[in-house]
C-alpha cells in the first residue's frame, strides 16, 4: 500500500515528446548562440513579470546636497470633501540618484527596495532639465 501513494506522488511524465520523437534533443542547449540572447531576454521579461508594476511617481527635485541622494517633490490634486475644491498636496520622497539630477529638474522616481532608513525610491530618468 505504501508502495502505491509513493508511485501516486511522482511526477507524470510528459508523453508529448516521446511520442514526438524529440525527447533526446534539449532545446536550450542545442540552439545557437543568436537565440541564446532571446531566450535570456524572455526570461528576463518573465522576471519583471513576477515582481509585478511598481509604484511610479513624476516629480521636481527640491535638494540634491546629499551624495547620490536627491529630494524629490510630488504635488497631487484632491478634492476638498466639504468645499468642493481642488487643493494642492505635496509629499516629499529621498530617493537614490546615479543620473546627477539637479535642483528644479523633473524626474521620474520608481518605488525600490529599501536603501536606508529613509529612501525607499531610485530615479530612473530626468524628464526635463531645469532652466538656468
Amino acid at each position: 500500500m505504501a508502495e502505491e501513494t509513493q508511485e501516486d506522488l511522482n511526477p507524470v511524465v510528459d508523453e508529448s515528446a516521446a511520442v514526438d520523437g524529440n525527447a533526446d534533443e534539449t532545446p536550450v542547449a542545442a540552439a545557437p548562440a543568436g537565440d541564446a540572447a532571446v531566450v535570456s531576454e524572455s526570461a528576463n521579461e518573465t522576471k519583471s513579470s513576477q515582481r509585478g508594476n511598481r509604484a511610479q511617481k513624476i516629480g521636481v527635485v527640491s535638494s540634491d546636497k546629499m551624495q547620490k541622494t536627491v529630494v524629490v517633490r510630488v504635488d497631487r490634486l484632491i478634492k476638498h470633501p466639504k468645499y468642493r475644491r481642488y487643493v494642492r498636496r505635496t509629499s516629499k520622497f529621498m530617493a537614490h540618484d546615479e543620473t546627477g539630477a539637479t535642483v528644479g529638474d523633473k524626474v521620474k522616481i520608481v518605488e525600490t527596495r529599501p536603501l536606508s532608513a529613509h529612501k525607499r525610491w531610485r530615479v530612473v530618468e530626468i524628464i526635463q532639465k531645469a532652466a538656468k
